[in-house]
């Protein structure tokens, strides 16, 4: 499969400048920035076959946009822990079907809505950014292919780089830690440093302590609580709490359906705790808690006349 380079320089593009000036925003006033996820899989925990059609994830695309999205996250392999650990990756032809169509659709339809690529394969990203991704989403921080790197310079494209315990496929069934948070953030720090030595600008990298991948419930409560060791670092933070099991666990064994509430809670923390990017599956509820979480944490004593309500 050929795939030709059809919306000219990465960093010339619309959404390219979308990102930077998002990022810059968060610096400024630290504004959350609201991704929402796009699974175009059979299989994944939460939405697994909803949006598998182009015409549905087209439609999913347009709600995330009206409901206030900023950049818009598009995977094609399912990266929970039961995937990963049957031992067979997902296909590279197969990944690029499912969201090069798509990609290549919603770049010609919203030119400046930033599109990321989920994916730790350095032929689906790289196709994925020829097609109108600016960003790309690395669950394996670039270790899991070795020519993630050179894509990524080369395109001079954003990167988020996660913490997971070992590698797609190999993730270790029972991780330990003794201190998760500084574990996870020594990790991160080391893939982020390991970026810029290889030509990947410092302002193109976020971090995500990488909720839900090799950590038991208290562990992914630990990394939310401590999430301050993470946005004390230069990188902008990224988390994912959107509906993961912990939340499940937390609240009695509810199913990823109803999680809405516990996901919210999440994302409120994550705000008071400075996080910049929330990645979401509830666009539209995720973006007015956020918002509302920021303007909590910033307000300054007035003299304003109380409320009437």
């Amino acid at each position: 499969m050929t795939h030709k380079h059809t919306l000219g320089r990465i960093n010339e593009r619309l959404s390219h400048g979308a990102v930077t000036a998002l990022l810059a925003r968060f610096v400024s006033k630290k504004t959350p920035i609201i991704m929402g996820v796009l699974n175009l899989t059979p299989d994944s925990f939460s939405d697994g076959g909803e949006f598998l059609e182009i015409g549905a994830a087209l439609k999913q695309a347009a709600r995330f946009v009206a409901e206030g999205v900023d950049i818009v996250d598009i995977g094609g392999e399912s990266t929970r822990p039961s995937t990963f650990r049957s031992g067979a990756p997902l296909d590279e032809e197969e990944e690029m079907r499912r969201v090069l169509p798509v990609i290549e659709a919603l770049a010609k339809r919203y030119p400046s809505l930033p599109l990321s690529i989920d994916t730790y394969k350095a032929a689906t990203a790289k196709a994925a950014l020829e097609q109108g991704a600016v960003m790309v989403n690395d669950v394996s921080a670039m270790r899991a292919d070795v020519g993630m790197c050179e894509v990524v310079r080369a395109a001079d494209a954003f990167i988020c780089l996660m913490h997971m315990p070992g590698l797609p496929t190999l993730i270790p069934p029972t991780p330990t830690y003794r201190n998760v948070s500084a574990e996870v953030s020594q990790h991160l720090v080391e893939r982020a440093q390991f970026a810029e030595k290889h030509g990947i600008a410092s302002s193109r990298i976020c971090i995500d302590p990488g909720i839900g991948f090799g950590k038991s419930v208290q562990e992914n409560l630990q990394l939310i609580k401590g999430l301050r060791s993470f946005t004390a670092l230069p990188y902008p933070v990224l988390v994912g709490p959107s509906r993961k099991s912990f939340i499940g666990a937390v609240l009695g064994g509810l199913p990823a359906d109803k999680r809405l509430e516990g996901t919210l809670a999440a994302v409120t923390l994550c705000v008071a705790k400075n996080a910049a990017i929330l990645r979401v599956h509830d666009v539209g509820a995720a973006r007015r808690a956020a918002l509302m979480a920021a303007a909590v944490r910033d307000a300054m004593l007035t003299t304003d006349t109380y409320s009437s309500d």
